[in-house]
């Protein structure tokens, strides 16, 4: 079993490998994870750990647009909103990101760009320093026997998916070359992809292999696509949320 200790970005969403996550970070806690960050090499990976915060178990104020200066605490501790056993505020199967891109603001926020790069179960958490610390355990991915033949039938079922959530705009539609047909990549494309809440996604990333990923999303995208088939109009969920994490 391979495992690692890195710095822990609890968010209200999930990250997937290869998808790309911009935060905007203004709490010290997380400023502070940032600054250790800029210390390694640009050379070298920055690596941090990126779980979603369970329902109903997170107590800090979070926001879908930019932060209020004025209402905002000073300082929080690293475990503050995360109940006296953080770890189990969080589900256990998480993404390691790689911030490629850590931008310091005038102010001492931070914009960072960073990239899923792999799975990892949560084994234990460290909140005895600035910021909360994540003993990891690194998952392989599986492909699954079935994986190659249900990644054809999920590339269909996804464009049909696009064409009824673009109104029938044939232009509108990404293009069969714009596809991946790696059956993992495939998998967390589509994941990320479709409108989904985080418990979904979530259950989407810690599927056991690649095709059962594929297999549930087969089923997920074909429902989805035939209730949107007998709807007049579709409900704007991604208008509460915002293009990036405030933290």
């Amino acid at each position: 079993m391979t495992t690692a200790r890195l710095p822990l970005f609890p968010l209200n969403a999930v990250l997937f490998p290869g998808l790309v996550l911009p935060l905007n970070v203004f709490e010290e806690r997380y400023r502070a994870m940032m600054r250790e960050l800029l210390k390694t090499d640009e050379d070298e990976p920055r690596r941090f750990a990126v779980v979603a915060i369970r329902d109903g178990r997170e107590t800090a104020r979070t926001g879908s647009g930019m932060p209020d200066a004025m209402t905002l605490p000073a300082e929080r501790g690293p475990a503050d909103g995360f109940g006296p056993d953080p770890v189990q505020t969080f589900h256990r199967v998480g993404c390691i990101a790689d911030a490629a891109k850590i931008r310091e603001r005038s102010d001492g926020s931070f914009e960072v760009l960073a990239t899923g790069t792999s799975r990892v179960r949560l084994l234990s958490v460290d909140a005895s320093g600035p910021y909360l610390i994540a003993e990891l355990e690194e998952l392989e991915e599986d492909p699954g026997e079935e994986a190659q033949a249900l990644t054809e039938g999920v590339l269909r079922a996804f464009r049909s998916y696009q064409k009824r959530l673009a109104g029938a705009s044939e232009r509108s539609l990404t293009t069969g070359a714009d596809l991946p047909d790696e059956p993992s990549v495939v998998s967390y494309l589509v994941a990320a992809a479709a409108t989904l809440d985080v418990p979904a996604r979530q259950r989407l990333l810690q599927a056991p292999d690649t095709a059962t990923r594929l297999r549930e999303e087969l089923t997920i995208l074909r429902s989805e696509t035939a209730v949107i088939r007998h709807l007049p109009s579709l409900p704007a969920v991604d208008l509460t949320l915002a293009p990036t994490h405030p933290n």
